[in-house]
């Protein structure tokens, strides 16, 4: 018996090694714009928020039209100006491979805008692994919970039989507000102090830990 039917999976820092991209993408766009700089410490922590959230969150005192014009920037730097982006994390794909050869559903609820997802899977020639996927353009971004209640609606599960696995705390949180049990990884943007504060049933260092990881859970349930 698996421990879960349903594994839910953020993008940037879970399955793709994107941080350094993303940083550099939103210094860049910040750049253009002439808005005050931002640390690196401080973009990193803003990942795995939708685009305007995280950019309100590094300017809470600028009006709406910059953190537009940032935003604008952004994807610019991110869908446009840059030609080679990030990389899957090493053993992501064959993970993921075995994941589904196992019988899993696999899903993704990412901070990403719908053409950046898109951009990635069809880069990576995941999209068929992945039959449901939400961004935060398309639903309320992380870390409220709506991108989960409506992966559980179409895949026709309940909570207690999906997984959420992130390395963010917004990835996290999500899990929590909705009542679902969570999975962290310590190799993504957030450390693993942050990320043991909102209570996931553990944690794992590399993502090809993932299977040997749920064997244990189908041990202890069993």
């Amino acid at each position: 018996m698996k421990p879960y039917s349903l594994l839910i999976f953020d993008w940037d820092g879970t399955l793709m090694d994107s941080a350094a991209h993303i940083t550099q993408c939103m210094r860049n766009a910040i750049a253009v714009v002439g808005a005050e700089r931002r640390s690196d410490t401080e973009i990193r922590h803003i990942i795995g928020l939708g685009l305007d959230e995280a950019i309100q969150h590094l300017y809470p005192e600028q009006p709406l039209s910059q953190i537009r014009d940032i935003a604008d920037e952004y994807r610019q730097e991110f869908l446009v100006r840059t030609k080679h982006g990030s990389e899957l994390f090493s053993g992501a794909r064959e993970t993921l491979h075995t994941l589904a050869a196992q019988g899993y559903t696999l899903a993704v609820a990412t901070g990403k805008s719908r053409r950046g997802l898109d951009k990635v899977l069809d880069e990576t020639g995941l999209r068929e692994l992945f039959p449901i996927t939400r961004c935060a353009d398309e639903t309320r971004s992380k870390p409220h919970p709506q991108m989960l209640e409506e992966i559980l609606t179409d895949c026709d599960t309940a909570k207690h039989d999906a997984l959420m696995i992130g390395d963010s705390i917004y990835d996290l949180q999500m899990a929590q507000a909705i009542g679902m049990a969570s999975l962290a990884v310590s190799y993504g943007v957030h450390d693993l102090n942050q990320l043991r504060q909102h209570h996931p049933l553990g944690h794992v260092d590399d993502v090809t830990h993932i299977p040997g990881w749920l064997a244990t859970q189908t041990t202890k349930q069993g």
